[in-house]
């Protein structure tokens, strides 16, 4: 054949090549194109979560999530993986997802044989109710009875809370047929066909999730034997982040992480809000919602910091819930028969969380930026700015702790302060500077003599000159400060063997609590 010809054939061969992949090209170029002339083209970074659809997870993908993740030009997209723990534990570790959402026992369960590829950084939500074992009235009323019961299967969806939840009572209360694999398992697709089976009898049990449970229990044949709304740190849902994005982008975890206690803040104080949204995305009834929502128990960031990651205020120490969670399920997973041996690193539950950006958020400020140091923050903490709240919205806050003070001293029967107890705010106001981001309610107190409604009117008016004395003193801002009289309504317990008088001395009082916004 003359080379002219194989010439020919090879330009048609490369010319076919290009065109065929110019046809699959295209589809990607056009969009990318479309993307890049668009607003979506401004993000600066794409954040991929790997989630599934339990509600708990909604405000982490909820469009006012997104809306705010864009304005910080961040593109968010949750990935829905129908609930395959291992593939999304494999997609973290080889860093096509920056986040993933688990149950602890998921991530435990999956995150092990891929080494543990990231770490929580945040709790989401518990289930309170969310989850429940539902069986035949007629043949198992109580775990009692679940116990002596023979030649029963039960309905329940594998690897999800369903099965934790079965694990859990098979462990904590020593029903060891559940442990075994014996034909008492009936697995199905998710709550509603464990639900149909159940319906149908050929179930004597099913465990369930909303707004299946509800559903279920709407029908007299059944019962609730267990739900999540009578354990504790049992079903506990925790934020992920990759260790690619811990290491090599922290920032992105800081973001994402107060925007989203942002949304969980802004739909608290906007519960229709949610559920509309909720209504819209599931196509559910409102009376489903409803259900769903109330089976979930969201944390926000001053729990995140106080209950779950053991962050102190310098006034009273957090606890440690997540890692209590994470022994407790460890425990479990053995008992089942999941693990011979504790298969965390170093058999150490530190090794699974990075507090590091809770504790940030919790002790800077969520409104404060990122980065500024405790000694630049407490330079300018008395004169610090905060919005205005309104009375229902100051009873919300969270109480931290008191500031610990010596009896601010009034003369006898009037609100005006005596240097003594001048000298005691003085002294307030120095460890006042250490906490920039807490609110302080002054609470007044007094004996229990007298008229009640004068005494209330005297507390008040000494907690009020308390607050004056502050601003004017230490020009701190008006809206930091809150009086609140409570006269004789509050005493002290009386100390074993203290006399009336000494007790009597004690009563008049004035406390400055500090409290903090619910992020």
């Amino acid at each position: 054949m003359r080379k002219s010809v194989w010439i020919f054939l090879l330009v048609v061969c490369v010319g076919s090549l290009g065109l065929i992949g110019y046809y699959f090209a295209k589809p990607y170029l056009d969009d990318r194109a479309q993307r890049n002339a668009s607003d979506a083209g401004s993000a600066k970074y794409r954040l991929q979560i790997g989630v599934d659809n339990w509600i708990g997870y909604f405000p982490l993908c909820s469009r006012e999530m997104r809306k705010r993740m864009r304005g910080a030009d961040f593109a968010l997209r949750c990935v829905d993986d129908k609930a395959d723990y291992p593939a999304r534990m494999q997609a973290l570790k080889k860093g096509k997802l920056d986040f993933a959402v688990a149950t602890v026992d998921s991530f435990i369960l999956n995150a092990a044989p891929e080494g543990f590829p990231g770490s929580i950084v945040a709790v989401i939500d518990e289930s309170r109710g969310g989850d429940a074992i539902v069986a035949q009235k007629a043949r198992i009323e109580s775990l009692e009875a679940l116990k002596k019961a023979e030649d029963i299967k039960i309905a329940y969806t594998p690897q999800s809370p369903s099965e934790h939840l079965i694990k859990s009572v098979s462990v904590h209360f020593y029903i060891p047929f559940l442990r075994s694999k014996k034909n008492w398992r009936k697995e199905t697709d998710g709550s509603p066909a464990a639900l149909k089976m159940l319906s149908d009898a050929k179930v004597e049990a099913a465990v369930l999730w909303e707004p299946d449970v509800s559903r279920a229990l709407k029908d007299k044949r059944f019962v609730k034997i267990l739900g999540t709304d009578d354990t504790s740190k049992l079903i506990v849902d925790v934020l992920v982040a990759s260790r690619e994005t811990l290491l090599d982008k922290p920032e992105v975890v800081r973001i994402l992480l107060s925007n989203y206690f942002r949304v969980l803040k802004y739909y608290r104080e906007n519960p229709e809000q949610l559920e509309k949204e909720v209504v819209e995305e599931t196509g559910l009834d409102a009376d489903n919602v409803k259900s769903m929502l109330d089976g979930v128990r969201w944390f926000s960031l001053t729990e995140n910091a106080r209950q779950w990651f053991g962050v102190s205020s310098g006034l009273s120490s957090g606890q440690e819930g997540l890692i209590d969670t994470i022994d407790s399920t460890v425990d479990i997973l053995r008992g089942a028969g999941d693990f011979r041996d504790n298969p965390l690193p170093d058999r150490d539950p530190y090794r699974l969380q990075n507090r590091s950006f809770v504790k940030s958020m919790y002790e800077v400020g969520i409104s404060s930026g990122f980065g500024a140091s405790s000694a630049a923050q407490a330079e300018v903490s008395l004169e610090k700015a905060f919005p205005a709240l309104s009375k229902s919205q100051w009873d919300a806050l969270s109480e931290v702790g008191t500031l610990k003070i010596r009896p601010i001293t009034f003369q006898s029967g009037t609100a005006q302060l005596q240097l003594d107890g001048k000298r005691e705010l003085d002294k307030a106001a120095a460890n006042l500077k250490h906490y920039p981001n807490f609110r302080v309610v002054v609470r007044g107190h007094t004996a229990l003599r007298g008229d009640k409604e004068a005494n209330r009117v005297l507390s008040q008016e000494r907690a009020e000159a308390v607050v004056r004395y502050m601003q004017v003193t230490y020009n701190i801002d008006s809206n930091r400060l809150y009086a609140k009289g409570y006269g004789s309504s509050k005493p002290l317990p009386k100390k074993a063997g203290e006399s009336s008088r000494s007790y009597n001395y004690r009563l008049p009082r004035v406390e400055l609590y500090l409290v903090a916004e619910e992020f």
